[in-house]
């Protein structure tokens, strides 16, 4: 299949999703987001993509939606769906959180609106040193969506949410990283090779404990310490049944790399 405004490229277990829009700094228009979710499904289903990654083509990862297309009244950001469906943009970031591959963004310039929390809702952020970040909404007289306000307390904590949310202000990537919104920020000209060496060392791992641990680690708030015990419990029953767990070992007495196939 082929897109208008996305790019898929699937190699060595990494799907990378470009969203490739970059004459509009990647804003989601026309039927873009349908096509994001189309693309997300598509790797969340192939049994061969371990590790996803999502960048915007061009000078910006995404600044949300266009606003042209607000003004003008074209936007399809709640269109295309039945009144019991949900629209386009939640379809993907329950997918990105509910599948069990490891999800990072490689943020290459702004993000802002709901392209800064389509990056949110990835489970790692890799930023260039040129990346911005914006909570624009209210200075466009707009509540948060894409999960801003589900993902970003959970990163930053609640008050430093909140003046984000409610200021509209935009950050560069040093202070991003200080407040935790990002894991880590390298020069602009390394980020795809640094976001493809650390999705290679995840794509070499046991995929089966890592769809695990995701799961465990998305409950790191609600559960005690007891259920995390219990958690942990039930997840080793399951692992030493497994393929893969013999295989580490034995690598491991051989001294040589593993070769999971995730069974």
């Amino acid at each position: 299949m082929s897109w208008e405004h996305v790019l898929l490229d699937k190699k060595d277990h990494i799907a990378l999703i470009t969203l490739n829009r970059p004459e509009k700094l990647n804003a989601f228009g026309g039927r873009m987001r349908q096509e994001i979710a189309e693309v997300v499904d598509d790797v969340c289903a192939d049994p061969e993509v371990r590790v996803i990654v999502i960048t915007g083509a061009g000078k910006a990862f995404c600044v949300g939606g266009d606003i042209t297309e607000f003004v003008s009244g074209d936007t399809r950001a709640l269109t295309e769906t039945s009144p019991s469906e949900r629209p386009a943009m939640s379809k993907i970031v329950l997918a990105l959180n509910q599948v069990e591959k490891p999800v990072i963004a490689a943020v290459n310039g702004v993000a802002a609106g709901g392209g800064v929390n389509l990056a949110l809702c990835c489970d790692i952020r890799i930023a260039s040193e040129k990346a911005r970040f914006g909570q624009v909404f209210t200075r466009r007289g707009v509540h948060p969506d894409w999960g801003g306000s589900y993902f970003l307390p959970r990163l930053v904590g609640y008050a430093k949410a909140a003046e984000l949310i409610f200021s509209g202000d935009v950050i560069d990537a040093g202070e991003a990283y200080k407040i935790g919104m990002v894991n880590k920020i390298v020069p602009h000209d390394q980020l795809m090779e640094v976001t493809h060496k650390m999705a290679g060392r995840i794509a070499k791992n046991a995929p089966i404990p890592i769809a695990f641990a995701k799961r465990g680690l998305q409950n790191f708030y609600k559960w005690d310490l007891a259920q995390a015990l219990d958690y942990e419990s039930y997840v080793l029953s399951v692992t030493m049944k497994s393929e893969d767990i013999k295989e580490g070992f034995t690598a491991f007495l051989e001294k040589r790399d593993p070769q999971f196939k995730g069974r």
